[in-house]
């Protein structure tokens, strides 16, 4: 893969922390219903590209589901592969056309199969993330709490910055108890940039 500079997205910089800039504070929106994960089939991962507002984005899974998406990293740089992956653009042509949907505002709910490789704890958190609708948020105790773990915030939080298939699984809806976008892997400008986006298409701004 080409290393290259992800475009330029609207936000808040190279800061790791920042307040939401869109008048909105973390709140129990009413849930949509779960995504069940699948298990990944055993088998070379699969791989491709595409480009997005956010940059290029990588997608990988077992060609069957799509088991991450990923963003550049926080300095622009495009991620490198592991070794024994292989480049196959067709089993993406679904996630493909849905994020660019996604990103042009004609989409706001992914139906694709999704199965992410993670612990038992991070898959329960990944599955309540998907509960958080469409231009809404929650905050990392609202979470805790959802999973019955009330005290539990910082776990949760691990849990999520360790999401492998980002907007689709949407960890970017989750913030600060006080409003403050907090870390994001892909960075802030790009958690900013997707949460005004949804944002602006459910005419919430």
């Amino acid at each position: 893969m080409s290393t290259q500079q992800a475009r330029p997205v609207g936000g808040l910089g190279q800061g790791e922390q920042g307040m939401l800039a869109l008048d909105v504070e973390p709140k129990a929106p009413p849930r949509v219903a779960t995504v069940e994960f699948r298990t990944p089939v055993p088998g070379p991962t699969r791989y491709t590209t595409m480009e997005s507002p956010l940059g290029e984005l990588t997608l990988f899974g077992d060609g069957e589901a799509l088991s991450g998406v990923l963003t550049p990293a926080k300095d622009g740089r495009t991620r490198t592969v592991p070794q024994g992956w292989v480049a196959d653009r067709k089993p993406f042509t679904e996630a493909e056309r849905q994020l660019e949907a996604y990103f042009a505002g004609e989409l706001r709910e992914f139906a694709l199969p999704l199965a992410p490789a993670g612990t038992e704890w991070q898959l329960r958190v990944w599955a309540a993330l998907t509960t958080i609708p469409f231009g809404e948020t929650a905050s990392y105790g609202q979470l805790a709490e959802e999973v019955g773990r009330p005290t539990a915030s910082r776990a949760v939080g691990m849990a999520n910055g360790r999401n492998p298939i980002s907007i689709i699984v949407p960890c970017h809806r989750v913030i600060g108890a006080n409003g403050s976008l907090t870390g994001y892997a892909g960075g802030l400008e790009r958690k900013e940039f997707l949460l005004g986006l949804e944002r602006r298409i459910a005419g919430l701004r």
